[in-house]
């Protein structure tokens, strides 16, 4: 009879951590799900710091509770990456998550970026590193401003 106990609870803490993460899903601007297996700890370290910094939530989850997870915030398609290890980054900004993964993945062979969803769009792991190769906000900006500032400049010239 205490087994059952047990169970009970244990049912209830994992759809509490399925509520917890489809929340997280929802919230988030962006998602990028990883294979970090076979990074070294030191590795491991710095990537969750890179990630810290930028305000990126980095989390090993049992694929079970994610893909739950991912089917109660309405992204099923998410649900088919948890396969193998996943480690997934939350993150407000759109672009952040996969930056820090993708250059980080450039030196360390053994993180492999399997896909995303931005904006609660499900995106394919091409997709992930096509946003990871755009500028970040500040260069975005900047771009901008010279776009704007080019016929002043043309017209000054003349």
């Amino acid at each position: 009879m205490s087994d059952y106990k047990v169970n009970e609870a244990t049912i209830a803490k994992k759809a509490e951590l399925v509520d917890v993460y489809a929340q997280k899903m929802t919230e988030a601007a962006s998602i990028v799900v990883a294979d970090s297996r076979g990074l070294s700890v030191d590795q491991d370290t710095q990537l969750r710091k890179q990630l810290r910094e930028a305000g990126v939530e980095f989390k090993v989850v049992k694929n079970s509770v994610l893909r739950r997870a991912a089917e109660k915030a309405g992204l099923e398609g998410l649900a088919e990456l948890f396969v193998g290890p996943s480690a997934v980054a939350f993150s407000n900004d759109a672009v952040a998550p996969a930056k820090i993964i993708y250059d980080f993945a450039k030196t360390a062979d053994a993180l492999e970026i399997k896909g995303g969803a931005v904006e609660g769009k499900v995106s394919t792991k091409a997709e992930i590193e096509a946003l990871a190769t755009l500028p970040n906000r500040e260069g975005m900006l900047s771009m901008l401003l010279s776009v704007l500032q080019a016929p002043v400049r043309n017209v000054a010239y003349a």
